[in-house]
Parts: structure tokens; C-alpha cells; sequence
């Protein structure tokens, strides 16, 4: 028996060796595939900080110094915050054919050092056509990279993760608006100059940290064309998404242009009060985009995104029904979470109309934020024209503001609808 057992125990080892270090393999290949994961994320949120966050956010508590300074005037400074509006644009519009010559990954490189550059660039008010010029382009390399940066990382992240991935490169955006109501003040004890020169360390570095962890290039794919009816059925559904992600950018623009002006002068409770509300809607853009990802992840990003509308819906009506410090702090926060939350939601979204086609998915991304830049710029102007005319009337921009994500959810309610009866 002794002999019996012995043989057995020596035969047994080495069925089990490799068994166990099988497992090891597939565990150490997990674990890798993993780190690689954030790693790209990482990456992508670095770009999405420089190109979306500082570069567009940094600029307006600098407003105020700018003309102090007698750099620009203050009309000069209207035309050079809309520069970037503009740049942002044609960015959206340019990036899958810049994308094409020279690659996602090249050119989110490319943006995000240009980026960095605008601000070096800025430090001297050489003339307003040479700094309206990098405002511009400070704008574009943001459009290429709100285009790029996800697509360039999501085909390398599981289904189960890409809620969380997209959560985390769009958090920059957050983390840019916090920057601004913190950071900024702070440079400006040091001169104006010296502030343009900060930030543009701040963002060499983020570019420095992101460039060599961006993910191999993603061939485009040729995916056999679907069935009439189906495809059909999915282009309805991306038409209407982009049209819902345009009206969700005129539901943000009340609280990203006016909401400090609002509690500063329309309540009378000055520049200190207006922002401190800011630096909460930055706090609630960094959590945001995380909160509504791995909501993605767990409930599915349609019902997610329902969800989503109905929320900001309520939140942007706020302060049209109370102007009480509580419901001002959670109008802020909600909204400023949305800001870039609505993000990780749309894409995750496309992924789900056309889950089997990278080109497809990225083709209609770069038209969702062409959508989102169109409305967002038109809502921009259009409420500044409404709020002159209203003569300081800030609740009608709070009110068309939630009519517009309301109609939104209302797009998507009918679509839904429409869907279950065919």
C-alpha cells in the first residue's frame, strides 16, 4: 500500500504542475492586461486634462488679469474666449482626417504637445492676432483630442470596463475646471506671465507622462454590412443620439458661462461666493464622469443615459425653483458632474449601436462631439444675445437650459417606444 500510494503521489505531480502554472500564466496575463488598461487610461486622462481642461478652462479666472494688466480689453477678451469655441470646432471636425495621416496615437501626441506650447506661447501679449491665434489652437488640439483620446484607447479595454476607462480619460476635464478655481490664483500671486509659464510646466509633464503609454494603433475593421431593417433601426438610433448629446450641451451651458456671474452679481453675493460655486462644479466634473462610467458598466449605458437626462434635467431646473445655498451647492455640483459625465454614457452608447465595427464607432463619435461643439457654441452666444434682450433675466436660461434636456430624454422615451412596438 505504501508503494501504491507512493506512485500514485508521483504520478499525480506532474499532472498538477502544469495545471498550476497554467493558472499562474493566465493570472499573471490578466494582471498584465490590466496595469495595461490603466495604463492607456491614464494616458488618455492626461490628454483630456491638457487639451480640454486647462486649455480651455485656465483661461477664464485669467479674464480678470488680462485686462488689469491692459493686455487685452475687455470686448478683446470676449473675442478670445470664442477663439477657442472655434478652435474646438474645427478640431472635432478635423481629427478623423488628421487621424488618418497620421495616426490617432501620432496625433494625440502631436495635440497634446501643441497644446503645452499655446501656453508657453501666451505668456507675452505679443499682438491679439498672434494670441488669438494659439486660442484657436489651443481649441482645435481640444477637439482632436475629446475625438481621439477614447477611441485610441476602449478597443483595447474589456466590454465589462470601458464605463470605468471612459470615467477615467474624461475626468481630466474635471480635473482642469478644479484646477482653474485653485491652481490659477495661486500663479497670479506671481504675475501674470509667471502663470502662463506654470501652467505650461504643469502641462509638459502631463505630456511627458502620457507619451510613451498610449496603446499600438487599432487597424479600422471592414464589417460585413447588417441586414436593411437592422441597419436602419441603428442608424435612427445614432441620429438621435446626436441630436440628445446636442441639446445635453445646451442643458450645460447656464451653469458653465453664467453660474458665477449668477451668484455674484444676479444674487448679490459677489465674485467670492460665485466661486466657490465653481470650485463645486469642478469637484463634481472630477467624480462625475467615475460615477456615471460604472453606472454604465452595471445597468447598461441606455438606461444609464435616461437615467442621466432625467437627473440633469432636475438639477438644471434648480435654481429656477430655489436659490437656497443647498440647492445651489447641488445644482452645481450635479451639473458640473454631468459636464464631462455625459461622456463615458454617449460613448459607451455607441458602442452598444455598433458594437462589432471600430470605424463605425469612431465615425460616429467624431459626429457626436461635432454635434455637442455645434450646440454648445450656438447655445453660448444664443443666451448671451436671450440675456441681454431679458435684461439680466438668469432664470430663463436655467429654464430653456433644463427644456432642452428634457426634450432630450423625451427623444430618447420615443425612440424607446417606437423600438418595442416594431
Amino acid at each position: 500500500m505504501t508503494e501504491l500510494n507512493a506512485e500514485t503521489k508521483h504520478h499525480a505531480r506532474p499532472h498538477q504542475r502544469p495545471g498550476s502554472r497554467a493558472h499562474s500564466t493566465s493570472q499573471s496575463a490578466s494582471q498584465s492586461t490590466s496595469q495595461s488598461t490603466w495604463r492607456y487610461a491614464v494616458a488618455g486622462l492626461s490628454a483630456s486634462l491638457v487639451g480640454l481642461g486647462l486649455a480651455r478652462f485656465a483661461y477664464t479666472p485669467l479674464i480678470p488679469a488680462l485686462i488689469a494688466a491692459k493686455w487685452f480689453s475687455a470686448s478683446d477678451v470676449v473675442y478670445l474666449g470664442a477663439a477657442n469655441l472655434a478652435g474646438y470646432l474645427a478640431g472635432a471636425l478635423a481629427a478623423r482626417a488628421v487621424a488618418a495621416r497620421i495616426g490617432a496615437v501620432q496625433s494625440l501626441r502631436a495635440m497634446i504637445l501643441l497644446a503645452t506650447l499655446s501656453f508657453f506661447a501666451s505668456s507675452h501679449p505679443i499682438s491679439f492676432t498672434w494670441f488669438f491665434g494659439w486660442r484657436f489652437l489651443a481649441g482645435f488640439t481640444g477637439g482632436i483630442i475629446m475625438v481621439l483620446a477614447a477611441s485610441a484607447v476602449l478597443p483595447h479595454t474589456s466590454p465589462a470596463k470601458r464605463g470605468i476607462v471612459g470615467g477615467v480619460i474624461f475626468a481630466g476635464v474635471g480635473l482642469g475646471v478644479a484646477a482653474s478655481g485653485t491652481l490659477v490664483p495661486l500663479l497670479l500671486q506671481q504675475g501674470l506671465p509667471q502663470s502662463w509659464y506654470g501652467l505650461g510646466v504643469l502641462a509638459g509633464l502631463l505630456t511627458l507622462a502620457s507619451w510613451w503609454n498610449w496603446p499600438a494603433e487599432v487597424k479600422t475593421d471592414a464589417t460585413p454590412a447588417p441586414s436593411h431593417a437592422k441597419q436602419h433601426h441603428t442608424s435612427l438610433a445614432a441620429r438621435a443620439l446626436l441630436v440628445q448629446y446636442g441639446l445635453n450641451a445646451v442643458a450645460l451651458v447656464p451653469h458653465m458661462v453664467f453660474i458665477v456671474d449668477f451668484v455674484a452679481r444676479g444674487l448679490g453675493q459677489g465674485i467670492a461666493a460665485g466661486s466657490r460655486y465653481w470650485v463645486l462644479y469642478g469637484l463634481g466634473a472630477i467624480v462625475g464622469p467615475l460615477v456615471t462610467g460604472h453606472l454604465g458598466d452595471r445597468a447598461g449605458f441606455g438606461p444609464a443615459l435616461r437615467a442621466a437626462f432625467l437627473v440633469e434635467a432636475a438639477a438644471v431646473l434648480l435654481p429656477t425653483v430655489s436659490t437656497a445655498p443647498v440647492s445651489l451647492i447641488v445644482s452645481s455640483v450635479v451639473v458640473g458632474g454631468f459636464t464631462p459625465g455625459i461622456v463615458p454614457l454617449v460613448l459607451g452608447r455607441i458602442h452598444e449601436l455598433a458594437p462589432h465595427s471600430t470605424e463605425q464607432q469612431r465615425a460616429t463619435w467624431s459626429h457626436a462631439t461635432t454635434s455637442f461643439a455645434l450646440f454648445q457654441a450656438a447655445a453660448a452666444y444664443g443666451f448671451s444675445w436671450l440675456y441681454a434682450q431679458a435684461g439680466g433675466d438668469y432664470l430663463v436660461l436655467f429654464a430653456l437650459g433644463g427644456g432642452a434636456v428634457v426634450l432630450a430624454l423625451a427623444i430618447d422615451l420615443a425612440l424607446a417606444l417606437t423600438a418595442r412596438k416594431a
